[in-house]
């Protein structure tokens, strides 16, 4: 049998032991990152229930932006809900989104979002005894109630923001008094355990902080990075302090023509 030469033999246990080095350091250190990663993670738990209302005339992202968000946490159920179960249409009537459940079949839940929406569907929500009672009943057994956009104003409309900051969307920010809430700017502003985001989008930055609540920072942080939040505008008018008064009077115009 024909042995290498012993300096080509040295050669190869140089190599294997250099191998074996490395896998064994790679090995300890997966095994290190494994460690912190069950470090980091929340402890497991049983389903928890997210309920994300709707309602005519309600606005599609201020419900789609959350459920994005929460629904790809682990453990985490988000339901849709309505006065029945069906399509609900939104404040522009262009689209429907099905209700999985009515409010009946879901009495409770451990996180309730409340999307704002257009006049007509805001102002009807917040003169409806039977969707204000299942909202109070939800509230009192929540670990955390939240709003998007006019949201915040059917909240107050149930009688959970008296006293307490709110925001809402800027161009309904003087109704918030009107329901017995003090306005704070932010994208999103926490009572207690309500949260109430401004406008539209803001109901992403919100549902990323509710995130990293419920499962942690380190998930939440995974969870914008999945759905790549990341946004750098063409423009800087997303607010009423950036814009300029024709901007804004636009802006209201077109949201009124969109409403039906």
């Amino acid at each position: 049998m024909n042995h290498p030469p012993a300096r080509g033999r040295r050669g190869v246990l140089r190599t294997a032991a250099a191998v074996t080095l490395t896998t064994g350091l790679a090995s300890t250190a997966t095994a290190a990152a494994a460690r912190a990663e069950s470090a980091a993670a929340p402890p497991p738990r049983e389903s928890l229930d997210v309920a994300v209302l709707l309602y005519d005339g309600f606005t599609a992202l201020d419900a789609v932006g959350p459920y994005e968000t929460l629904c790809r946490l682990p453990g985490v159920r988000v339901t849709t809900v309505a006065a029945r179960r069906g399509p609900v249409r939104t404040d522009t009537g262009q689209l429907g989104l099905v209700a999985e459940r009515s409010l009946r079949e879901l009495p409770r839940a451990e996180v309730l979002v409340v999307p704002g929406g257009g006049e007509r569907g805001t102002v009807a929500t917040m003169r409806d005894a039977r969707v204000l009672e299942w909202i109070r009943g939800v509230h009192r057994h929540s670990r955390w109630t939240t709003s998007v956009c006019t949201g915040s104003l059917i909240l107050g409309a149930a009688g959970l923001l008296r006293g307490l900051p709110a925001t809402t969307h800027w161009a309904s920010r003087d109704y918030l008094k009107e329901v017995g809430a003090v306005y704070a700017p932010g994208r999103f502003v926490t009572a207690g355990k309500v949260i109430t985001a401004a406008g539209v989008s803001a109901g992403i930055d919100m549902a990323l902080h509710l995130a990293a609540l419920l499962s942690g920072e380190q998930v939440a942080r995974a969870v914008q990075l999945a759905v790549e939040y990341d946004p750098e505008p063409p423009f800087d008018s997303g607010s009423p302090e950036k814009a300029d008064a024709a901007t804004r009077a636009l802006a209201l115009k077109l949201i009124a023509d969109a409403a039906r």
